[in-house]
């Protein structure tokens, strides 16, 4: 009876395990960074998306590591996989691909999707923020937390100036004379950040000043040109001219606190603010478009979803459908909404959800309206070094530690000399 009843418990017992292990063997855990770079409790919303499909996808489990702005992003990911830890996939900046590519790092989407299904579905975001992903005819990079700069206003003190409160500049002729009008005791009329990401906000008013700073080629920069010279100088006549913005540099990370406080009465920043600032300002705001002067723009902006290369057929697959799932409509429409940040398809905004929210709240429009004069965030080979220079130029103008001319002078030779290999 004993060896019956003990054998019996051992078969089931041994059942047990035997369905356990095959659960376990079925089950494709994915390590996933994540870029945690712009204020708002983004972690609770990726959290949540996570957990939906981990409910749709029992047999995926996914760990998101959150790894800091875009560059401890990608330096935790990259050491990650050079240590030999597991990692299948990322949202690291769009301005990265050149470098992944030749890291031999990343593998393009075009050789994991098979169906055609698939292929629509890579074929159904918005071209502008496809444009840092696509290199050589392939997709190395796949939209997700993508935004523009947009120009966020505070309409009290522009009725207070005397200013229309609908009406946000149009031109830099028109930047210069609200700020002036806005700028008073504790309160600057405008804001541009000058640390975090200086090259975007640079890249803007140079797009502004109807010039680029590189081909397309990630080959060729522009930083000498004597438009792009002007640009920077146009910069710094803001605060050392006109006195409508600080001396020196703007914080990128205490900007939004800046704005809210009223220290400033506009600041440029990124749309992935937007939730953000809707949430906790105490008076009306409004979102516009930024000025031009020979023409509008500004660069596209954010993270994108890289595969690596060096996982199993299985991961990739499963990988493909989490990056599926993520940037599917109705999952696009609650990140934008929760957010800020631009629902990356037409079809996010075609949800009842996005199409409710932005009737309700069209500044949530903005960014997405202005991708029809959107180009390409700054990127090229070395892109991190080469940004650096630039980076490094801009901060050195804007203090007056040098000139605009001599400082983007020695940003575009250094550029030429890192960028000489790969030409």
């Amino acid at each position: 009876m004993f060896f019956s009843t003990h054998k019996a418990a051992m078969l089931a017992g041994a059942t047990a395990l035997a369905s356990w292990g095959l659960a376990a063997d079925a089950e494709t855990e994915l390590t996933m960074y994540y870029p945690i770079a712009v204020g708002g409790a983004l972690t609770e919303v990726v959290d949540g998306i996570v957990a939906d499909f981990e409910a749709e996808n029992p047999d995926i489990k996914v760990n998101a590591i959150y790894s800091g702005n875009y560059d401890d992003t990608r330096v935790r990911a990259l050491s990650a996989l050079n240590s030999g830890e597991p990692a299948q996939l990322a949202v690291m900046f769009s301005i990265d691909a050149y470098d992944l590519i030749e890291q031999d790092i990343v593998v393009a989407f075009d050789d994991v999707i098979s169906s055609d299904e698939d292929r629509a579905w890579l074929d159904g975001f918005y071209p502008a923020l496809m444009a840092n992903g696509k290199i050589e005819g392939k997709t190395w990079g796949v939209p997700f937390q993508r935004s523009t700069i947009v120009a966020y206003y505070n309409k009290d003190m522009f009725r207070e100036a005397g200013l229309d409160p609908e009406k946000a500049p149009t031109s830099w002729e028109e930047l210069v004379s609200m700020g002036k009008a806005l700028t008073k005791d504790d309160t600057y009329g405008v804001m541009i950040p000058s640390t975090g990401y200086p090259y975007w906000m640079f890249q803007a008013l140079a797009i502004q000043n109807g010039k680029e700073l590189m081909a397309g080629d990630g080959l060729t920069t522009y930083f000498d040109d004597p438009k792009v010279v002007e640009t920077l100088d146009f910069w710094k006549s803001l605060s050392a001219e006109h006195g409508i913005m600080p001396e020196g540099t703007v914080e990128w990370g205490t900007l939004r606190q800046a704005f809210l406080e009223g220290q400033t009465a506009m600041m440029w920043h990124s749309t992935g603010n937007l939730t953000a600032v809707k949430n906790n300002a105490s008076f009306d705001f409004g979102v516009a478009m930024l000025p031009g002067n020979e023409r509008l723009g500004s660069p596209t902006g954010g993270g994108n979803f890289y595969l690596f290369k060096d996982t199993t057929d299985e991961e990739k697959a499963a990988a493909l459908k989490l990056i599926k799932f993520m940037t599917a409509p109705e999952q696009a429409a609650e990140w934008s909404i929760k957010t800020g940040y631009m629902g990356v398809s037409p079809a996010a905004y075609e949800t009842e959800k996005l199409a409710d929210y932005t009737t309700e709240f069209p500044p949530a429009l903005v960014a997405r309206n202005q991708l029809e004069h959107a180009v390409a965030e700054f990127s090229t080979f070395e892109t991190a070094r080469v940004r650096d220079g630039l980076n490094n130029a801009i901060q050195a103008a804007l203090t007056g530690t040098k000139s605009a001319a001599d400082a983007l002078g020695e940003a575009q030779a250094a550029a030429e000399r890192l960028l000489k290999d790969y030409q």
